[in-house]
């Protein structure tokens, strides 16, 4: 007995030391990734100002996806496949090259100055994967290590760019295999993203996202109802935003095979419909129609403006424009729920709310951070309705996604196992 007892010891003394030497670099990547995040995050928000002074910025954008070909030509990085490539890392161990980073800072942010209706977060996700697997070949890590040093660098820069730790802590865990959380890499993850977000707020000036949305209505069944009813429905709008994303993607590249033609074509049309729709309302992240959303205004937000926003996405992503696709599905399922709900007689501002975790939820598959999100940015208030929405969302989108290499483990209707990648 006692020697069972030592041999546990023993187990729980190295592997414990041997988590915080994993934690201590952790925050070394944390260091750098909020650093390298914020200054991401900062040159956004530079170039979107920068864009609603000139519009004329606008004219870039038939253009300026062919220049962002050109940019990835030049780095000799033709066949970049975006954050699918850092899940991969994580699954099957594939490498990520370092110009990833660079490719994806200096065109997200070229993105952004053009007009481009894309996110930050996807950005963050390939910023923080490519120097996670960096400084794991630095640390001379062996392939299970520098796995979880790629998942520490990208919850630290999504936590830095989004200013949502814990959010970034259980998404870059859960986003790989939906359905099995590895909690192996808890403790080096937490240090990342909690020390880049120290980082990427005080020496960067990052804000968090955090939103005062009108209290939780009163408790009732018919109340219950309506919002568990708006949960479904933001689930099957996931799904035509998935489909929407994969379907114009390929029928573009089966019309226009040459990526310099298909991007002049797309950006024209780009470029088009935001003269014909008269301004910013559905370019770049539309961060100011989210807080329009929440604070229960809804002055331009209409029936058909998440429908709008799901084709500038949609068309952007097709184009080549880089950004990501996240910050679109959260404006989305704001302005889908802030319609929705005050359709149904609820309070717009918190349905705007439950829209953007329950959408986040139906792109993702990541339904525990999805809570965590809502939690983050609207305060614990609604907690038992985040709760319902997100669950009723994750089943209603049934097996879609925006990451075609996330694996699905387990089934979301029982318990069986299906080992099935996204649709």
């Amino acid at each position: 007995m006692d020697s069972q007892l030592h041999k546990q010891f023993k187990v729980i003394f190295f592997g414990t030391l041997h988590v915080l030497v994993l934690a201590a670099m952790a925050m070394a990547c944390g260091i750098v990734c909020g650093v390298v995040g914020g200054l991401f995050a900062r040159g956004v928000t530079a170039v979107t100002g920068i864009r609603f002074r000139y519009p004329v910025m606008m004219f870039l954008l038939p253009v300026g996806s062919a220049i962002i070909f050109l940019f990835y030509h030049m780095l000799r990085y033709d066949k970049a496949k975006g954050t699918n490539m850092v899940i991969l890392s994580i699954r099957c161990g594939e490498k990520i090259p370092f110009r990833m980073a660079p490719a994806i800072f200096v065109s997200s942010i070229f993105s952004h100055l053009c007009g481009a209706s894309v996110g930050r977060e996807g950005a963050a996700l390939q910023l923080g994967g490519s120097i996670g697997h960096a400084m794991g070949h630095l640390f001379h890590l062996d392939h299970k290590e520098r796995r979880t040093m790629v998942i520490c660098g990208m919850a630290a820069a999504f936590s830095a760019v989004f200013g949502t730790p814990a959010t970034a802590i259980f998404f870059s865990i859960e986003m790989v295999d939906v359905g099995m959380m590895n909690y192996g890499s808890i403790v080096p993850v937490t240090f990342a993203s909690f020390t880049a977000r120290a980082v990427a707020s005080h020496w960067c000036g990052v804000p968090g996202e955090s939103y005062l949305i009108s209290a939780p209505p009163a408790f009732s069944a018919l109340t219950v109802s309506k919002l568990a009813f708006l949960a479904i429905c933001t689930g099957f709008v996931s799904i035509l935003y998935c489909l929407a994303i994969q379907r114009i993607s390929r029928y573009s590249q089966s019309l226009l095979k040459n990526r310099y033609l298909r991007a002049l074509a797309l950006g024209s049309v780009l470029f088009l419909l935001t003269w014909l729709t008269g301004g910013h309302t559905y370019n770049g992240t539309g961060i100011h129609i989210i807080e329009e959303a929440l604070s229960g205004k809804a002055e331009d937000i209409h029936w058909y403006t998440f429908l709008m926003k799901i084709l500038f996405t949609a068309l952007s992503l097709a184009a080549g424009y880089k950004g990501g696709e996240i910050v679109p599905a959260l404006y989305i399922g704001a302005t889908f729920g802030s319609f929705l709900g005050g359709l149904m007689g609820l309070p717009s501002s918190f349905c705007a709310a439950i829209g953007m975790g329950a959408l986040f939820c139906g792109v993702t598959n990541s339904p525990v951070a999805s809570l965590f999100i809502c939690l983050e940015m609207f305060g614990i208030g609604g907690l038992p309705y985040y709760m319902m929405a997100v669950a009723l969302s994750y089943v209603s989108s049934g097996y879609y996604g925006l990451y075609s290499a996330q694996q699905i483990l387990h089934s979301k209707y029982d318990s069986h196992l299906i080992d099935s990648d996204t649709h």
